[in-house]
């Protein structure tokens, strides 16, 4: 953009391939940095572009540059450094940077100015999104040009077409077009709907009558271990055991030994009355368990058969539709049940992670479906609740 500009002369400007800097030697560069957070620590910019921060998350490194430029903004004397970000609408079930920013902004930081022009809501009423804008095509490009401001080289034609394409999703056309910040179709739970089953009273406690569900894996994936309250389908994280970011491939494992003793501090902490195992890579150490702990109570569950994992899953979104399974607001847990997408098989919806390679990690939320599915058949079994008293009465 800047090569055919009056600038490069005006100013002496070298425009390179890699770098901007002036043809007479003056100090000074403008230059494109990687992504890795490490290289970019102990830096003295005088102003930084963060561009796409709705990409930059947890998994992919984004959260820890934009930390070292804020940190390495901070200190120019005089605080006269500046940064800014350019960001399409975020997607609220990524955690990205995006989100943070606005987040921080909306709660009250300081020195942070958060700039929108969002299209206002159209009025859809009990209508579908997609029905609504191929009969009202004149209010969606009213609503488009309020979206895209001062942009006036935009085609609003062509964006109206891209909306109304059944191979846009609903979540990007509001989100990519109307900048309102939308989840994706995809998404599994999302995430008004886990907020509402977030309870901090009743906790639990010793002695409490609980069900629970293992997911485990060996190097690529997650560990995790969650409960499950019987009487009141109240989840809890018991284990995490999760690849350090930037250890994958380098040999780490999940230690097996950890594992066992948080299931042994499970048992001996709590009244386990129902645990299912997502036996892969760990079938001789789930044999153990039955033995040890009662082939009544300790069962495999596959989940790579979609027949009993739909109906299971299906009854766990369910509850989390209705409110009727709460939890703690664990940020792990949380995280990976945001993070989890929907695959339609035929015998109905599993849940995945966003891509085979990718690094958002969904197996809490497999653990919590294993639980809730656990508890389920221990209350069909009528194990975990009260027993009625009753008395014997002669005539």
């Amino acid at each position: 953009m800047l090569v055919e500009s009056p600038l490069v002369e005006s100013c002496g400007l070298d425009v390179g391939k890699m770098s901007i800097q002036f043809k007479d030697g003056r100090p000074g560069k403008i230059e494109p940095v990687t992504a890795a957070s490490a290289t970019l620590e102990g830096g003295r910019p005088t102003f930084a572009v963060l561009d796409e921060t709705h990409h930059w998350t947890e998994s992919n490194g984004g959260h820890r540059v934009a930390e070292v430029i804020d940190r390495n903004i901070r200190k120019n004397p005089r605080g006269l450094a500046r940064y800014v970000e350019s960001t399409n609408a975020y997607n609220p079930n990524e955690d990205s940077t995006a989100q943070r920013t606005h987040e921080a902004a909306r709660d009250g930081a300081t020195d942070v100015l958060y700039d929108c022009v969002e299209a206002a809501t159209l009025p859809i009423g009990d209508r579908p999104f997609r029905e609504y804008i191929r009969a009202e095509p004149e209010a969606v490009k009213a609503a488009l040009r309020e979206s895209y401001g001062d942009s006036t080289w935009v085609d609003v034609d062509s964006i109206y077409a891209a909306m109304i394409d059944p191979r846009t999703s609903i979540a990007n056309a509001m989100r990519f077009y109307l900048n309102q910040i939308a989840e994706g179709a995809d998404t599994w739970i999302p995430a008004d709907e886990w907020a509402a089953c977030y309870d901090d009273a009743d906790p639990i406690l010793p002695g409490d009558a609980i069900a629970l569900g293992f997911d485990g894996s060996i190097r690529n994936d997650a560990t995790g271990l969650v409960g499950c309250r019987i009487r009141d389908g109240r989840l809890f994280l018991l284990g995490l055991w999760e690849c350090p970011e930037g250890k994958a491939g380098r040999g780490w494992e999940v230690d097996p030994l950890a594992v066992e003793a948080v299931v042994k501090g499970a048992f001996e902490t709590y009244d386990v009355q129902w645990m299912y195992c997502d036996p892969p890579y760990w079938q001789d150490v789930i044999g153990r368990w039955a033995i040890e702990y009662g082939q009544d109570l300790i069962f495999e569950f596959w989940t790579n058969r979609p027949t009993q994992m739909t109906r299971a899953i299906e009854r766990f979104s369910t509850a989390v539709g209705q409110a009727a399974l709460s939890h703690d607001g664990n940020a792990d847990l949380t995280r990976h049940v945001l993070q989890a997408v929907t695959r339609e098989v035929p015998q109905g919806v599993l849940i995945t992670k966003d891509s085979p390679k990718s690094k958002r990690k969904i197996d809490l939320a497999v653990c919590a479906v294993l639980a809730y599915e656990a508890r389920a058949d221990a209350l069909e079994d009528g194990r975990g609740l009260p027993k009625r008293r009753s008395r014997v009465v002669g005539f």
